[in-house]
């Protein structure tokens, strides 16, 4: 079991006892959708730094540099900002379970608390890595969750993916702690 983290200490109830507490992996990190997404972000990035300093260095009206700022904007948070916000995400992001339930809390700007009873907690699932650090995923999602599974680190995107113990090391045994307490909560 790992150090439990106060945050997860203050959501357990008189009686409960923690049987695994943890966060997803720290700092910065690339995902498989990064294939893809760092192409994207160069070319968006770069047009709209090109279309801005083509627009400074001319006499055009002051309206296509306003225009042109939000697209810069875009295009940096797609280039770089994109690691640096999943990383604090998930640095402010911690696991628990417990002989009760899962919890989960998160947030950058707020705090989200989301806690699964055991007993009713069904579809559990695993996605184990290279050395043991995987996903377990509860719950069915939605039915396009597979499609965004690589932009696990987007904002907004934890909607469409289901609640979920993400990048979390020696998965499987977490994955079969859950298991053993919903035989035992039954």
């Amino acid at each position: 079991m790992n150090t439990i983290s106060p945050q997860i200490e203050a959501q357990l109830s008189r009686d409960e006892k923690v049987l695994w507490a943890g966060q997803p992996k720290q700092g910065v990190i690339l995902r498989g959708a990064d294939a893809l997404m760092i192409p994207f972000s160069l070319m968006w990035g770069g047009f709209a730094i090109f279309w801005e300093l083509s627009v400074l260095q001319s006499d055009a009206p002051a309206i296509f540099v306003l225009f042109g700022i939000p697209f810069v904007l875009i295009g940096l948070y797609l280039i770089v900002g994109r690691f640096f916000f999943d990383a604090k995400q998930r640095a402010n992001t911690y696991y628990g379970v417990t002989d009760e339930r899962v919890i989960i809390i998160s947030g950058v700007f707020s705090r989200k608390i989301k806690s699964l009873n055991l007993r009713t907690l069904s579809d559990l699932s695993l996605l184990e890595g290279k050395g043991g650090e995987g996903t377990v995923s509860f719950g069915g999602g939605s039915p396009l969750s597979s499609m965004f599974a690589g932009f696990a680190g987007w904002p907004g995107m934890e909607q469409y993916l289901g609640p979920r113990f993400e990048l979390i090391p020696n998965a499987k045994s977490v994955f079969e702690t859950i298991r053993g307490m919903q035989r035992v909560a039954a």
